[in-house]
């Protein structure tokens, strides 16, 4: 079997993900690629026609991509946060997320122990094969059309994936404005706990000096000190001008 022979076998569903994607190749065969598993490319003697290198290149492709678009739609966030928040973006999970987005799990051409261990679901193999996609677009269409379709798919989780990483960065931060300025680290104080057993929520405040900076609830005490966090940070000039 030839990287040919699989297009014409393949050509409807191709088509399908093509539509899906909103993209149409001109040269198949680089969607086929992308689609191809090296346990499939051994078991088929496909020497050199897996998504490996196309995934090394979409990879480029993809920061790249993201990361002028986060510097442009960003432009108050330093370097150390514009580049946490790319990591966000294009690691394992947001990559497996959107490649199961667009079902591309059930194109993928795996060998058979592969597809037999619920390969097609794996975030590491749909991840990497998204990444070949994008791989195989910039090879098909050029820059500015990779661009497009990156932008299409990427920006409309910028700003959840902020709030998230800001979330997560809020105990850390509001430890060092404080301690910047008073020398002091602030408190965590378990208000509330509710709920079954299985649905926990939990209610904390961060305390400075007695004072109540903010409050968060979530199902978790770190997530709950996490957000109490942020919400003090996002009163932290007010407490400031008052002191």
């Amino acid at each position: 079997m030839s990287l040919d022979s699989l297009v014409q076998q393949n050509k409807p569903e191709l088509s399908r993900l093509e539509q899906t994607l909103g993209y149409r190749f001109t040269d198949l065969r680089l969607l086929q690629r992308a689609l191809v598993h090296t346990s499939f490319a051994f078991e088929n003697a496909f020497a050199g026609e897996d998504n490996e290198t196309l995934e090394f290149l979409g990879d480029a492709v993809l920061d790249l991509v993201v990361g002028e678009a986060l510097y442009r739609q960003y432009p108050e966030m330093r370097e150390g946060e514009l580049t946490r928040l790319r990591a966000a973006l294009v690691n394992e999970t947001h990559l497996a997320t959107m490649a199961r987005n667009v079902d591309l799990g059930s194109f993928l051409s795996l060998g058979k122990g592969e597809d037999a261990s619920s390969g097609r679901n794996k975030s590491s193999i749909l991840s990497c094969a998204y990444e070949a996609v994008i791989g195989a677009i910039f090879e098909d269409g050029g820059y500015a059309t990779v661009r497009e379709f990156v932008l299409r798919f990427f920006v409309p989780a910028f700003d959840e994936r902020r709030e998230d990483m800001l979330i997560a960065d809020a105990k850390s931060r509001l430890q060092e404005a404080l301690q910047e300025q008073f020398n002091e680290a602030p408190s965590y104080r378990l208000d509330l706990e509710e709920g079954p057993s299985h649905q926990r929520i939990f209610t904390v405040s961060v305390i400075f000096r007695e004072t109540l900076l903010g409050s968060g609830s979530a199902s978790s005490k770190k997530e709950a000190e996490q957000r109490a966090a942020a919400a003090a940070l996002a009163e932290y000039d007010q407490i400031i001008a008052r002191r």
